[in-house]
């Protein structure tokens, strides 16, 4: 096989020795209906001997995949409701989605767009390239873009300069922003020349890297993160709160360590999406609250990512992070929570 060849079935994950052949005929249901792919990158940090691994958890299939539950759905932030043509998501005034492609170099098992994107996905391009600039250019609130998808770095460095040099061309777009997991899943694409080619000329660039666990940070992946910092982009952090792979306190910080020792500003943690069959992954609300209180009592402020919800249907993200202040019916007597838990009167009696 290819050293550079995603694993892209369950009898290659079977012969990589990551599923064992026991589980083969099950996990063929699962990849019936759900994408898989695995990079060389991702499968040599699994270890097949540990059944809790958390970089397997993220991306080998699993038989409750199929277990759909009654709160789930196929489009759970609501995206189909605020696409005005196809590849864009107006939800916000000011910023707007550029879905680019519809395939990732990995499909993870909790992605919340699971039922929309696979191999052979088309990617925007053509008409309908034209047509998803030619309505951001035609609102001038529109002061950001966000290239998604999908994931944007699967494109060659030619077709992000073409599209860069598009965007480039509209002058009430300051902003933009790119989305991607291929740093950390197959850092060789993220050459010097490529980290080059995603700047577009006058605009603020920001790249989100998403990353779940502190073991993703090889040094192939810092040295793609680098090549991204040193090519002028400001870095920030996504990640998701999941079950069995950083719901603790001490996975958690050397995740927002990594980034930040790697020039990453954790932007958000997000609570797992209903995306169908992502059960096993969620937690509740409080019991990521107490997590993201943890962090801000043991990590440099550096370290602090916002734990965001996005509201299943379409209405938007919020913060959902724990409360320090506590308001009382009497003006001028709230109470205000330490990193201890001590609580104290403010302003002071």
């Amino acid at each position: 096989m290819n050293a550079i060849t995603p694993l892209r079935s369950i009898a290659s994950l079977v012969e990589r020795g990551l599923v064992a052949p026991e589980k083969r005929e099950a996990l063929e249901q699962v990849a019936a209906r759900y994408a898989v792919s695995v990079t060389p990158a991702l499968a040599d940090l699994i270890d097949p001997a540990d059944p809790a691994d958390p970089i397997a958890r993220q991306f080998i299939p699993d038989p409750s995949e199929l277990e759909t539950q009654a709160e789930e759905l196929a489009d759970p932030i609501g995206d189909d409701a605020h696409s005005p043509v196809e590849g864009v998501v107006h939800r916000y005034p000011d910023r707007a989605l550029l879905k680019l492609v519809h395939a990732c170099p990995v499909y993870c098992r909790f992605c919340f767009r699971r039922e929309m994107v696979g191999p052979g996905g088309a990617s925007l391009s053509g008409e309908k390239l034209d047509a998803a600039l030619a309505y951001l250019a035609s609102r001038p609130e529109i002061w950001e873009v966000i290239m998604t998808g999908g994931d944007p770095f699967i494109l060659s460095a030619r077709r992000v300069r073409e599209v860069a040099k598009r965007l480039a061309a509209i002058p009430h777009v300051k902003v933009t922003r790119w989305h991607t997991r291929v740093p950390m899943v197959d850092p060789q694409r993220v050459s010097t020349e490529y980290a080059r080619a995603l700047r577009i000329p006058g605009k603020a660039s920001y790249i989100a890297i998403h990353a779940n666990h502190p073991r993703e940070f090889t040094p192939e992946a810092c040295a793609a993160i680098a090549n991204l910092a040193d090519a002028g982009h400001v870095l920030l952090s996504q990640s998701v709160l999941l079950r069995g792979v950083n719901a603790d306190i001490a996975t958690l910080s050397a995740l927002m360590r990594a980034f930040v020792e790697n020039r990453v500003k954790p932007y958000y943690l997000h609570h797992p999406d209903l995306a169908p069959g992502t059960a096993q992954f969620r937690l509740s609300l409080e019991e990521g609250q107490a997590l993201v209180k943890s962090l801000r009592g043991n990590l440099s402020g550096l370290c602090q990512p916002t734990y965001i919800l996005d509201i299943p249907g379409g209405a938007g993200k919020v913060p959902v992070g724990p409360a320090f202040l506590s308001s009382c019916e009497t003006p001028g007597e709230q109470t205000v929570e330490d990193r201890f838990g001590t609580r104290h009167r403010y302003p002071p009696a």
